[in-house]
């Protein structure tokens, strides 16, 4: 699927998974048309970054997902669409619902049928969450090695599997949620090809993280800076994390399969093999840093769940995935970036691809 005169439009192409996975497509040979309203801190840059490695293939639109006309002139010839753009964060949900419903929900229906009207059959992946299943209150829990772990055998060694009933809490898990269903039904009810993939924690280049989002890059930044992280909760939460070039693969390989996958949700994620507590993140820290770093704890925030991690079988079956980079390696290789991104020559960054 190289070389097209048609782009693949990549809403939150300038964001982080969004950026990355701009760069994938282009140095595949793609045109890629970036939609983005610019208004995460740091984003710019990621869009500068993209134009100057592939100045002519991609483009790029300023404009918001409450837009329709800009979103249905952006959509009207392209070959492939991600739809990654969102409002992501779970605290700004709970100060917004309304805008946090415009964007989500509206904001992707619109794309479905500005999509739709093309009458192509045009695929349309999209980016969702593990918020999907709520905060996982009856999964009871036991500590283990500072971390909590599933009573259950079956859970603890493979994670939640996509069988798990859908539950949302906080407005944002409504919002992705509903998105999220939209999205699948489209599939059913017009026979557009789309996929789902409900992601766990993505982290590694270009990720501008912060205390709301992306909190792997969030707790790295903060501790190259020498300033003291805030754990929401007792810290033993346990999330699997999964590195940046995995991430983009699988969306890669959604596409390639799109006829095979079609009105399919995955669950997308490091897995069992790549489940650390907030605790263990910041151990792995201190040792990479080779100092100690200043820890506070606050209240624990709405929706959070003590443990989540994607049951990834299914997605791996399904899209042909290999093994992904080991949770430390990833870590590490995102540290280098972010120093080297600190030192105002993120050019000295290392070449990062999947494990």
């Amino acid at each position: 699927m190289s070389g097209s005169k048609t782009p693949v439009l990549i809403t939150g192409g300038a964001g982080f998974i969004g950026s990355n996975l701009a760069d994938r497509l282009a140095s595949d040979g793609h045109d890629v048309l970036i939609y983005d309203a610019l208004r995460r801190p740091g984003v710019e840059r990621n869009l500068r970054w993209l134009q100057a490695r592939h100045p002519s293939r991609i483009s790029a639109v300023t404009a918001d997902l409450r837009d329709e006309q800009a979103l249905a002139d952006a959509a009207k010839d392209a070959k492939a669409v991600f739809h990654l753009a969102a409002q992501v964060a779970v605290t700004t949900s709970m100060v917004d619902p309304i805008d946090d419903f415009e964007v989500n929900i509206r904001g992707t229906l619109s794309l479905l049928e500005a999509v739709r009207r093309q009458g192509r059959r045009t695929p349309v992946i999209f980016a969702s969450t593990n918020k999907v299943y709520g905060d996982l209150a009856d999964v009871a829990l036991e500590l283990v090695d500072d971390a909590y772990a599933p009573v259950d055998p079956a859970i603890r060694a493979h994670g939640v599997a996509e069988v798990r009933p859908l539950d949302f809490h906080t407005p944002y898990g409504c919002s992705k949620g509903a998105a999220d269903q939209y999205v699948l039904d489209y599939a059913r009810s017009f026979d557009l090809p789309t996929a789902v993939l409900r992601m766990s924690c993505i982290y590694g280049p270009r990720q501008m993280g912060t205390e709301d989002q992306g909190w792997v890059a969030h707790f790295l930044i903060r501790a190259l800076n020498g300033e003291p992280i805030t754990i929401y909760g007792d810290g033993r939460q346990v999330r699997d994390v999964l590195f940046a070039a995995d991430a983009v693969q699988a969306y890669v390989s959604a596409w390639e399969r799109i006829e095979q996958v079609k009105g399919h949700a995955f669950n997308l994620g490091g897995g069992a093999a790549n489940a650390i507590s907030l605790r263990q993140l910041i151990a792995h820290i201190e040792y990479l840093m080779g100092r100690k770093v200043e820890v506070g704890f606050g209240d624990w925030r709405a929706g959070d769940q003590r443990y989540y991690v994607s049951d990834t079988r299914a997605a791996r079956q399904a899209l042909g995935l290999a093994e992904p980079t080991d949770w430390k390696r990833g870590v590490a290789l995102l540290a280098e970036w972010l120093r080297a991104e600190k030192s105002g020559v993120p050019e000295a960054a290392p070449s990062v691809e999947a494990a």
